[in-house]
């Protein structure tokens, strides 16, 4: 098995993927107006608006109300990104910390509210455990 998309609902697709181009600095491959993707070499976020939540049934997702789901995006140097993001305006939730796995992290919100990390490892043993993800 492998995993390879997380999929986003929200009530405001263009805004949630013009956030996201922004933040990776990637351009989404749109399918439809409700539906668009953000590819990478690990896997893909994709977003899509709140009228496909009837595609898996009434009422299975709701826009904007994550509270439990981080989603996460390695980069080369979190500190980087980090002053590059906040040139743009963007306000972190937490500024690059070294966490006690062994990953420099920064998080934001999305506009619908979900937390976004970016990180980097930076100990030996947080790069041995992404080396072997690849």
């Amino acid at each position: 098995m492998n995993f390879t998309s997380i999929r986003v609902i929200t009530g405001d697709v263009a805004r949630l993927v013009a956030f996201y181009e922004q933040a990776t600095a990637a351009s989404a491959a749109w399918s439809t107006p409700d539906f668009a993707e953000l590819v990478t070499a690990s896997g893909t976020l994709a977003v899509a608006g709140e009228r496909t939540v009837a595609l898996f049934g009434a009422g299975s997702a709701e826009p904007a109300a994550n509270r439990s789901v981080i989603i996460e995006f390695r980069v080369s140097d979190v500190d980087a990104e980090y002053e590059r993001l906040a040139a743009l305006g963007q306000e972190f939730v937490q500024k690059p910390t070294t966490m006690p796995w062994g990953n420099r992290s920064a998080l934001l919100r999305d506009p619908d509210g979900n937390l976004v990390n970016f990180f980097t490892p930076v100990t030996p043993e947080a790069i041995g455990r992404q080396d072997r993800r690849r």
